[in-house]
């Protein structure tokens, strides 16, 4: 098992780095205290391609497929991709704001991506998330709340009600919520 560490530029040790130009300045780092979960298949319902990639670094080409000529112009990152495989990508330091929420809002506060982290899952809204890729979230989550002010795990769909549907009913919180309290518990035991 992975143990992840953050290190004082907001980078996790043992995450490929792929630094994206979407993001700026947060107004404080020290009110990180939300993480995101979002869902994303480029091109949709297809995995292990480099479309992901491509549209956090603005190199999507839009004649590659249909659906990129729809989507090519979009700034948008995210902190973390975790493919099907497990790997870990970040894209963002988790000191700066990445570009993953949009129009949102959480018990009351608006603009999510001020304070929150952004981790995508590669996957979509019709099919099952890996187990590979659960242990890879409980293992980030686990070093992002050792690191953090962290308080609430939330979907796409809870900060963006009627305009987001992910991280879709495929997504089981049963299952997060039971390993990232066993990491946590075993983390503070170190």
């Amino acid at each position: 098992m992975n143990c992840y560490n953050i290190n004082q530029a907001g980078l996790v040790t043992g995450a490929q780095w792929i630094a994206s130009p979407n993001f700026d300045a947060r107004a404080t780092t020290a009110d990180i205290s939300l993480i995101v979960i979002h869902n994303i298949s480029l091109p949709p319902k297809q995995y292990g391609g480099d479309g992901i990639i491509q549209l956090f670094t603005n190199q999507l080409n839009p004649d590659e497929h249909p659906y990129y000529a729809q989507i090519h112009t979009q700034k948008v990152s995210s902190h973390f991709l975790i493919r099907r495989d497990g790997t870990l990508i970040q894209f963002v330091s988790c000191l700066a704001r990445a570009w993953h929420a949009g129009v949102s809002n959480w018990q009351g506060r608006e603009r999510c991506n001020d304070f929150s982290v952004g981790i995508e899952l590669e996957g979509c809204d019709f099919e099952a998330f890996e187990d590979i890729q659960y242990q890879t979230l409980n293992q980030l989550i686990a070093a992002l709340k050792k690191t953090y002010p962290i308080q609430s795990i939330a979907g796409h769909s809870d900060i963006a009600p009627g305009r987001k549907t992910d991280p879709g009913p495929y997504f089981d919180w049963d299952r997060l919520a039971e390993k990232c309290n066993h990491l946590m518990n075993n983390t503070k035991k170190d």
